[in-house]
């Protein structure tokens, strides 16, 4: 988030910079091609450049699957826009494949009665030594969370 905002910062310096020269006519766009996030990215609230209010998928750099304590997993995969498919193996006995939408601060789904949400944060945030000291974290609740590597 950090970095976009100095690169937004640097480009609106550029910009004001090109307005002094009102001779020179403003260069045509050449490249309309869209560039894909990689899942391997830190996740971030807008998933990628584009506007969150536009964009297809917030998270979608958190598509892939991550890594809880005890065998816990949760694998994401983007659908619809705004949707995601949560496969999870959320503790010993319960596994299960969840509808997953976007929301202001994470992926919200409903979990047989509760209504939950996978949102970024640290493995010390999690409560779980196992996740401990870990920076790149999904938490859904209390002791339940996953990282990457």
């Amino acid at each position: 988030m950090r970095k976009s905002m100095i690169l937004a910062s640097a480009a609106a310096l550029v910009l004001l910079a090109g307005c002094e020269k009102a001779e020179a006519p403003a260069p045509a766009p050449t490249d309309t091609t869209t560039t894909e996030v990689p899942v391997e990215t830190v996740p971030t609230e807008t998933g990628d450049a584009t506007d969150p209010a536009t964009a297809p998928h917030r998270f979608a750099s958190w598509a892939g699957k991550w890594t809880g304590v005890e065998g816990m997993y949760v694998t994401i995969t983007t659908g619809e826009p705004g949707e995601y498919r949560l496969e999870m193996q959320s503790d010993l006995d319960t596994k299960g494949t969840y509808d997953g939408e976007d929301s202001e601060h994470g992926i919200k789904f409903t979990r047989g009665t509760e209504e939950l949400s996978l949102r970024r944060g640290s493995g010390d945030e999690t409560g779980l030594k196992y996740l401990a000291g870990k920076k790149e974290c999904l938490i859904v609740k209390d002791g339940e969370g996953y990282c990457r590597d």
